[in-house]
Order: C-alpha cells, then sequence, then structure tokens
C-alpha cells in the first residue's frame, strides 16, 4: 500500500498523473511536464513535498548531537530561523542522507530529511540520541505537510494568497525560515529558483493549495522538479549520492567541515581518503541521444559515469551530472555512450541555470 500526502486526493482530481515515488503516490505531471517547468523559470510554480519529513529535535543535548550527526558545522547556526544544509554520513564516510537543519531558537532544531530515507533517518538519529540525555527530544512529525512555491513570482502569489504572511516573511534571507501562526515558512527550495517553502499542518494543505492555485500558481510534479533541480545542478539522494561514495566526490566539499576540532561521524574516513573522482556537469554536443544515469563516460584520464541525466528545456539540449576522474576540467570535451555509440559532451562546472539565467555557454 502506498503512502499517500494530505494533498492526494487534490492531486488525482487535478488529473494528475501519478506514480510510486519512493512508496509514496505522488504526481509526476498535470499534464505537460515541459509547461510545469516553464512555469517555475518564468512565473511561479508549486510543488507537494510532504512526503518529506520534518524531524524536531529539542532538549539540551540537540546542538550537541548534531554536532556528532553532520559533516557540515551546526555551529554556523547561532540567528533562531537559520538554516543549514548538510550530509549526514556513515562511518566510511558514505552519504546516508542530504538534509536542511533549521535553529528554532534555544535547543530547539527542525530536520528535514528525504522521504525514502526518513525511517532510516530517524533509526540513525534515535541511536545517536540514546547515549545523550534523556531530556532531549526526537520527535518525527508526520501531521505535518510541506508545500514548495517556486519561481521569479513566487513570493509575491503567496502573499496574495496569505497577505498577512507578507509582514513575517518579505525581509528573509535565502536560507533563512520564520514561523507564522501554523506556518514555518522558509526561503529555501529545489529548483534554482527564489521561493518559499511552506511547512504547515497536513489538515490545512488543502486551503493552501487551493488558494495558491486562485492567484496563479502552477501545480507541478515530479517530472518539473527533476529537470529544474538537475539545471540548478542539485544533487538527488540515491543517485547523485550514495552510502558507497564519499561526499567529497560528490560535488559536496563544501558541505564537510573537517578543519573544526569537533569529531563528527565518517570525519576519520574523509580525513584519510584519497580523493580520485569529482563531480561535474556535462553538456552534450549535437543530436543523436539523450544523457541518462548510468552512462559511460570516456574521459583522457578513464572511465566514469553520469549520475543525472535529462533534456534540458531551457537549454533546449541534455544536460547531465557525472562523477569522473580528478584532471578532466571544465571545458575538456569527453565521450558519453549512447546506444552503444560514443557521443562528444563538454565539461562544465555546474549549476546549468539559476534564477532564470543560462549560466554555461
Amino acid at each position: 500500500m502506498l503512502r499517500q500526502t494530505p494533498l492526494n486526493a487534490v492531486h488525482r482530481a487535478s488529473g494528475a498523473k501519478m506514480v510510486d515515488f519512493g512508496g509514496w503516490d505522488m504526481p509526476l505531471s498535470y499534464g505537460s511536464q515541459i509547461e510545469e517547468h516553464h512555469a517555475v523559470r518564468r512565473d511561479a510554480g508549486m510543488f507537494d513535498v510532504s512526503h518529506m519529513l520534518s524531524v524536531d529535535l529539542a532538549g539540551p543535548e540537540a546542538r550537541e548531537l548534531l554536532r556528532y550527526a553532520l559533516a557540515n558545522n551546526i555551529d554556523k547556526l547561532s540567528m533562531p530561523g537559520k538554516a543549514l544544509y548538510s550530509c549526514m554520513l556513515n562511518s566510511g564516510g558514505g552519504v546516508l542522507d542530504d538534509l536542511i537543519v533549521y535553529f528554532r531558537g534555544a535547543d530547539a532544531f527542525r530536520i528535514v530529511v528525504n522521504a525514502a530515507t526518513a525511517d532510516k533517518d530517524v533509526a540513525w538519529l534515535t541511536t545517536l540520541l540514546a547515549h545523550r540525555a534523556a531530556t532531549t527530544s526526537l520527535t518525527p512529525r508526520r501531521d505535518l505537510a510541506m508545500i514548495a512555491v517556486q519561481g521569479p513570482n513566487a513570493r509575491d502569489k503567496l502573499w496574495q494568497a496569505l497577505p498577512d504572511s507578507r509582514a513575517a516573511s518579505a525581509a528573509l534571507k535565502p536560507f533563512v525560515a520564520t514561523e507564522f501562526a501554523e506556518y514555518f515558512i522558509a526561503r529555501t527550495g529545489y529548483t534554482g529558483e527564489d521561493g518559499f517553502e511552506i511547512t504547515l499542518p497536513g489538515t490545512r494543505a488543502t486551503a493552501l493549495w487551493s488558494v495558491l492555485a486562485a492567484v496563479g500558481v502552477r501545480p507541478c510534479g515530479l517530472g518539473a522538479r527533476d529537470t529544474l533541480r538537475l539545471e540548478a545542478g542539485m544533487n538527488l539522494y540515491g543517485q547523485d549520492m550514495t552510502e558507497a561514495v564519499s561526499p567529497l566526490e560528490s560535488g559536496l566539499a563544501w558541505t564537510v567541515d573537517l578543519l573544526s576540532p569537533r569529531d563528527f561521524v565518517g570525519k576519520a574516513a574523509l580525513a584519510g581518503a584519497a580523493t580520485t573522482h569529482q563531480q561535474v556537469g556535462l553538456r552534450l554536443l549535437g543530436k543523436g541521444g539523450v544523457l541518462r544515469s548510468h552512462q559511460k563516460v570516456v574521459t583522457t584520464k578513464g572511465d566514469g559515469q553520469i549520475t543525472s541525466g535529462t533534456f534540458s528545456p531551457t537549454l533546449a539540449q541534455s544536460i547531465a551530472l557525472a562523477r569522473i576522474p580528478v584532471g578532466v576540467a571544465p571545458g575538456d570535451t569527453v565521450e558519453v555512450e549512447i546506444r552503444d555509440r560514443l557521443h562528444e559532451a563538454q565539461v562544465v562546472k555546474p549549476p546549468f541555470v539559476r534564477n532564470g539565467k543560462v549560466l554555461v555557454s
């Protein structure tokens, strides 16, 4: 039996094409994936991301737990509302999950984890917490829903839908959240565009979705979410990062703090590891195929593999993220094996598109 978000009936009533996504019944598209993609780049679109799990951590040892559990340094969070992107690693330095953690003030944090890894993440954090003070609590919030409103006009359209939210959220800088009435509004997203991710009680999700649609925010599915995040150079867990690969070889070295004296799970493995591969962007030169995950990449330094690939609606060409040997640089030409034929591709530095602007040529 697939899990359902509080918006499942709304998706079905809207004629969405539904798919099994990590055990969740989720909308792939509402008609045209391409049009949904362009709506986010040019105007405003919304996504049901209620399958992701918010986990509230509170108590005197909450910060100390996160210092040890996360590869990024939680001590960067001192202002209430500030968010931090980090990986959670295993002892071998592989990525258990990538997540966002928000500092809510005092000894309270909210962690947002991926749907496919949520149960595993909660179990792991519970194990780490078991060695600490019983007065620190870890609470999965399955009662909450989350709607992402993304695009150049996303903030203005949210304020049309929820006029009272403007005063609380207008001054938010990127990667900062505020709590307003029953809403937790964060200026974050997974599309490379501006906007908000709004967490609210599941019982209120349908009402917010409906009023957003009424002011012209277009419903979007998983298909557009994937092409948008790939254009933005953002990793997808299970493809661009896994338990078997270091964040240092997954384009996530910037999220790992090896310099501070604190210890964290996986630090010793990363500190002693030789980095032989790197994550890069690719764009297909010419026509004759589409870049897809698991395709072999042939370089002068050895072979690699595409981790995520798609046809980019914004660039009108095929793009990918790939893990290839160190030593291959942006501007170099490599070859990708597509249906037993080699096709030339250019190495580029992601992102491909950010805030509506094409950044590769």
